[in-house]
């Protein structure tokens, strides 16, 4: 029985956040303090990276990645229109020009034979590089990317938003954790309130490269530079010069002190979501939708629970009648009106859109009771197996 809203996704604030938080606000430092640094460290050690750039927002990570990679004014990046508009609106911001590719239709993440055609049909040297994302939590296989970008002389950003935790089995046998900087040169991640991790907002960017991480540093903070290494000349202790044009990115300290408080039980987070898509996967089995497939070898981290059905307006509105805010992601973005005035259109990526044509996420956090999910499997069959 219905008592209130069920979101798709929420943030968990607990006693010991609002702690961190506090105790930061009584500190010495509210920006640009020792927080910074004790997160970035953590973060990078929890997804498996040498270096980690903490950052005001998921987008704005994506914006120092495409600089950092020194993206120029009609440079072609490749990316998948299911995703938010910031994995592509990263590759504008700098002037280059964004070039799509169909997903797989039943994992829904880039597919890689759909890149490998766009580059064997064009000249060796007209794309610069590939965005991935791990859609909904389900890691890209980033070996076979690397493999087919080192072929072509392209660089990776790995748009990891959506997957802290997730990880693929390599050709190897090893485990390769979403962001670990192993086959990408950048990962980026997000702590919007329904990521894993919730900072209010945040961002962070992880590499294995210290060059694009000391690039890094000075363009989230508008390009000045205070370390004597770097430096022109030294007036003093006081001295900095601005050497590029940055931008303020920064992340608060007490941000990130909210966030290294979550990062904490990152790992029990993980199991829970794992538990409620497991009792998703058994309730909806042979039923009348269709689940996200899910390859032997990926651990999905669950940002979201992608169900795809016949009439997903009527499951919404159903839905939200009794209570439950499922949600749709994404609406393609090569469908967009900013996009489509490039000469992109409906029609172009068929996969693409019949996936947007029947997905509907459904609630999926930590924090969701097994009375709730109960009532959320009830109404979803209530409607699709009438």
């Amino acid at each position: 029985m219905k008592k209130h809203s069920i979101p798709y996704g929420k943030q968990d604030i607990t006693t010991a956040d609002e702690q961190a938080v506090l105790e930061t606000l009584r500190a010495d430092f509210l920006t640009q303090g020792p927080k910074i640094d004790e997160f970035e460290k953590a973060f990078a050690e929890y997804v498996g990276s040498k270096y980690a750039v903490a950052l005001s927002n998921g987008t704005a990570a994506l914006h120092l990645c495409a600089m950092a990679l020194d993206v120029q004014p009609g440079d072609k990046v490749i990316t998948t229109p299911i995703t938010f508009s910031a994995s592509a609106n990263c590759v504008r911001y700098c002037g280059g020009e964004v070039v799509f590719a169909d997903i797989e239709p039943e994992t829904f993440v880039l597919d890689i034979n759909k890149v490998r055609e766009l580059l064997e049909s064009n000249p060796k040297g007209t794309f610069k590089g590939i965005i991935p994302v791990d859609f909904s939590g389900y890691p890209v296989d980033l070996e076979a990317f690397r493999k087919l970008a080192d072929e072509h002389g392209l660089w990776i950003i790995e748009d990891a938003c959506h997957a802290p935790g997730g990880y693929f089995v390599d050709s190897k046998g090893k485990e390769q954790r979403c962001g670990n900087g192993t086959y990408a040169e950048l990962a980026i991640f997000s702590f919007h309130p329904v990521k894993h991790i919730a900072a209010g907002e945040g961002g962070m960017i992880t590499t294995n490269d210290e060059a694009l991480y000391q690039k890094l540093l000075m363009l989230r903070t508008h390009g000045i530079t205070k370390n004597p290494d770097l430096l022109e000349k030294n007036d003093g202790g006081w001295y900095y010069e601005m050497q590029t044009l940055g931008y303020n990115y920064r992340l608060t300290d007490f941000q990130a002190a909210l966030a290294l408080s979550q990062l904490q039980r990152a790992d029990a987070n993980m199991l829970k979501r794992k538990a409620i898509a497991k009792k998703y996967d058994e309730a909806f089995a042979g039923k009348k939708l269709k689940l996200q497939f899910q390859a032997e070898g990926f651990s999905n981290a669950y940002h979201l629970y992608v169900i795809r059905v016949e009439n997903r307006k009527g499951l919404y509105d159903y839905l939200r009648e009794n209570g439950i805010y499922a949600q749709v992601h994404y609406v393609p973005v090569h469908t967009m009106p900013y996009y489509k005035a490039f000469g992109w259109k409906a029609g172009d990526f068929p996969k693409s859109e019949d996936y947007y044509s029947r997905c509907l996420s459904l609630p999926m956090y930590p924090t969701l009771t097994s009375e709730e999910q109960d009532f959320v499997i009830e109404k979803v069959l209530e409607f699709t197996e009438k």
